[in-house]
């Protein structure tokens, strides 16, 4: 889009129907011939692998009423002619950041404009309580006002389907459809008051019980005498994890008080997202402090959490997202191998981009791995699409997000918080710990070691440069990683896997989406995907080797972490 296109889309908003403080802004742009115009209008907003997310402001790629409005009068266009036979209704949830409450309400009275019926949560609660309520309340769809862990000017606002799940093809497509139809006069924000129904306790009870009956195990003793470090980061968790571990018997839980109240600004860390180390120290310091035995940290919307625990050295020590998913998952396949419960017709989920050895972990116990494209949507898919035919246990993905159980179709850190507790409960229970038994896989499928990359690259040049790493990457593949041959390219753009030492093609089974990964004969990875809700491309490695004994395993973490590094270089990505 040129120049001259954006001035004129501006133009659009300096008039009816934008409200005064809209034009105002946007007036402001246009007279100061400011740069930033460009990145407001050069697009219109998307849905990516978590929604709609943004930076805050008027203007069509930005975050804002008329933005969200319009998305809701198109999916209120579309629920209507889905479900004509009845009044739809929709279930809505927000978060701690600015503006999430106001953009609720905005959401909620356009719904209510349209005749569909609303449950409003009364105040901020966690992503997959939404997740649950939505099948809780027989609803046709939700929405979630979050930016999840973005930085503190992002909002966002996810779509969930009437199976508790995130909007998958062929939904989302027709329901892009219907909003691209709607111009921003067609809005409705004219609420219906009587259509909006205010809900909480009685979803928030519910809730923590399935979360605890999901979570816990029967024969897990003394959960009172496990020491707790937790921080909710500033997030939403501060409403429902403290109230499901003391519901569980933890009792033991020592909560980070500088970071326990709700805050947009998220002003004591740089980023609240457990995925990054920095963003836990103040709760390691305390863990550190009082002796603890388990630190575990969420992000703003709680659907993501991170974990240090003691390592053999009794230090505490941070698993990555590939680490939890082995241990969650781990203990979810005993539980169900000890209750006889396995025949053949379970699975858990995983991810393309998350460790090849999850597949070893459940194929010993007899369970499959169906695997695929980065977001629990897809997870929540298999669940729907395997409902009465085949059971699912578990899932997760390496952004450290994990789902336990079906009764949320969405990553959910508040049953993963019990869960990994209830792990380190049994643990220490049973004289050993999470640490050791996470190496005790290690040893028994090998040492898979992952590292993630993310390279950040702004506005209208950064996506162009973004865009060109992805097609060179297609056009020119390297034959090599490490000295190892490159057998394979996995295009899920194109659904193609080339062996590019034959040549042979064969088809991918997956819904496009624009990620590369290259595997070479040694089983090493390296996979390469664009963000679909931040200015990023990430780049994912994965190594491993074999483990003879755990007390070799620092020596030989340290080898597979030296070859992950060699092979940054190789990819000039350092």
């Amino acid at each position: 889009m040129n120049t001259k296109e954006i001035i004129s889309k501006a133009q659009q908003w300096i008039k009816a129907p934008f409200d005064a403080a809209t034009q105002k802004e946007i007036q402001e742009l246009l007279t100061s011939d400011s740069i930033d115009l460009t990145d407001r209008f050069y697009k219109d907003l998307e849905f990516g692998t978590g929604g709609m997310r943004g930076v805050m402001g008027a203007g069509t790629n930005r975050i804002n009423k008329y933005t969200l409005g319009k998305n809701t009068q198109g999916l209120s266009n579309y629920l209507l002619k889905s479900f004509s036979g009845k009044q739809p209704k929709v279930a809505i949830a927000f978060d701690c950041r600015h503006n999430s409450q106001l953009f609720a309400q905005s959401v909620a009275d356009v719904f209510s404009a349209n005749n569909i019926i609303v449950y409003l949560f009364e105040d901020l609660r966690a992503t997959p309580e939404l997740s649950y309520a939505v099948r809780a309340l027989d609803c046709d769809a939700g929405i979630v006002l979050t930016a999840s862990h973005n930085p503190p000017e992002y909002n966002g606002y996810k779509v969930y389907f009437n199976d508790g799940g995130q909007i998958i093809p062929p939904q989302d497509g027709e329901i892009i459809g219907e909003i691209n139809k709607v111009k921003f006069e067609d809005i409705k924000f004219e609420a219906n008051s009587d259509l909006i129904h205010i809900i909480g306790e009685e979803i928030d009870k519910k809730f923590a019980e399935e979360a605890v009956a999901n979570s816990t195990f029967n024969d897990t003793k003394n959960r009172d005498q496990l020491k707790i470090v937790f921080t909710s980061l500033h997030g939403t968790s501060i409403t429902m994890v403290p109230r499901t571990l003391e519901l569980a018997g933890f009792t033991d839980v020592h909560i980070v008080e500088e970071q326990r109240e709700p805050d947009g600004d998220f002003p004591t860390v740089a980023s609240p997202n457990p995925e990054e180390p920095a963003a836990l120290k103040m709760a390691t310091d305390l863990g550190d402090q009082i002796g603890a035995d388990i630190v575990i940290g969420t992000d703003p919307d709680c659907d993501r959490l991170g974990i240090a625990v003691r390592d053999l050295d009794n230090k505490l020590v941070l698993l990555n997202g590939n680490q939890t998913f082995l241990v969650l998952v781990n203990a979810l396949l005993k539980k169900w191998k000890g209750e006889g419960r396995i025949n053949g017709k379970q699975f858990v989920g995983s991810t393309i981009v998350s460790t090849p050895m999850i597949n070893e972990l459940a194929s010993s116990y007899g369970v499959k791995t169906k695997v695929g494209l980065t977001g629990f949507k897809w997870i929540a898919k298999m669940i729907r699409e395997a409902e009465g035919t085949e059971e699912f246990i578990g899932g997760g993905e390496e952004s450290f997000g994990f789902m336990v159980g079906d009764f949320v179709r969405d990553k959910d850190a508040v049953s993963s918080t019990l869960l990994a507790c209830e792990i380190a409960a049994q643990a220490k229970n049973n004289g050993t710990s999470v640490y050791a038994e996470l190496l005790d896989l290690y040893a028994a499928h090998g040492f898979y070691k992952e590292h993630l990359i993310s390279v950040v690259k702004k506005g209208v040049k950064g996506a162009q440069e973004i865009q060109q790493m992805m097609v060179d990457m297609r056009n020119s593949p390297v034959t090599e990683i490490h000295g190892e041959k490159v057998n394979f390219l996995f295009d899920y753009q194109s659904s193609v896997c080339k062996n590019l030492i034959t040549g042979e093609e064969t088809t991918i089974d997956l819904p496009k989406s624009n990620v590369l990964i290259y595997q070479t004969t040694e089983g090493t990875r390296m996979a390469a995907r664009p963000s679909g809700t931040e200015p990023k491309i990430k780049f994912y490695f994965s190594v491993h080797t074999e483990l003879k004994e755990t007390k070799d395993a620092q020596e030989v973490e340290a080898g597979l972490d030296q070859k992950i590094q060699h092979i940054i270089k190789e990819f000039k990505l350092n």
